[in-house]
């Protein structure tokens, strides 16, 4: 294999870190780990297939990272955790940024806390749910929801507490959106046809994707992990576009 073009190696890394010393694949996963657990080298592999990294080789065919090759697995991983972007528009962006184009959005680290529901980081589904869970209390404070709200959405089946009644972070913007929707005198009891929708959609995505998660292969798993985020985003998209198609109605002409 040819060696990268310096053009593309460029791309989210300085001119010096081009001639830093080349890593390993293993040492470039321990560079990421700390900030993505889930990273596995079968990850790293899968990215170079899909044309988002292009780390040199040796003469024997190892592979070698630059620091700017680095760079650019952070920007994609990071994209992928915090934007749930699929690869074909990650590549998109990573294009743009090598012709020298800039970007209108970053991919910015995510907070410890969702942010409330409304800002646009709350418009995807959060699949990672990362975070230590918090007790019934202060998952209500961080929510906006009255004690008795929080009990009522138990009830009703939008968040579920593990066995000692904590709740996890990424529920949170579940628990924000229905106490949106509490101020404007919608209840809990109100949202069970909300849950019915999802049980429907996430049954129709696990036919699409649970044979391949169940292989052994990283690769195969990293591939459907991925299409697992595609396809949470899409239908996501399509849940808002159909709902704004349908107020469009009620206002009429």
């Amino acid at each position: 294999m040819t060696a990268v073009p310096e053009q593309r190696e460029s791309v989210l890394g300085d001119a010096a870190g081009q001639h830093t010393p080349r890593l390993t694949i293993g040492e470039v996963l321990a560079v990421l780990r700390d900030d993505f657990p889930d990273v596995t080298i079968s990850k790293i592999r899968y990215l170079e297939s899909e044309d988002l990294v292009h780390p040199q080789r040796t003469p024997s065919g190892y592979r070698k990272f630059s620091t700017a090759d680095v760079s650019r697995l952070r920007y994609v991983l990071t994209a992928q955790r915090d934007h749930y972007l699929p690869l074909k528009v990650i590549k998109e962006q990573l294009e743009a940024l090598d012709r020298g184009e800039p970007m209108p959005v970053a991919a910015p680290a995510a907070p410890a806390v969702p942010p409330p529901v409304g800002t646009a980081a709350a418009e995807a589904p959060d699949l990672d749910g990362g975070g230590r869970p918090l007790s019934a209390d202060q998952f209500a404070r961080a929510a906006g929801l009255e004690p008795e709200q929080l009990a009522d959405c138990v009830e009703f089946g939008l968040l579920a507490p593990d066995a000692d009644g904590r709740h996890p972070v990424g529920d949170l913007p579940v628990a924000r959106a229905a106490a949106g929707l509490a101020r404007h005198g919608i209840e809990p009891r109100h949202l069970r046809v909300y849950r019915t929708g999802v049980d429907r959609e996430a049954g129709l995505v696990e036919q699409l994707v649970a044979p391949v998660l169940r292989a052994r292969s990283e690769e195969a798993r990293a591939r459907a992990t991925e299409k697992l985020h595609e396809l949470a985003a899409l239908s996501a998209q399509l849940h808002n576009a159909l709902l704004e198609s349908r107020l469009r109605d009620l206002l009429g002409p």
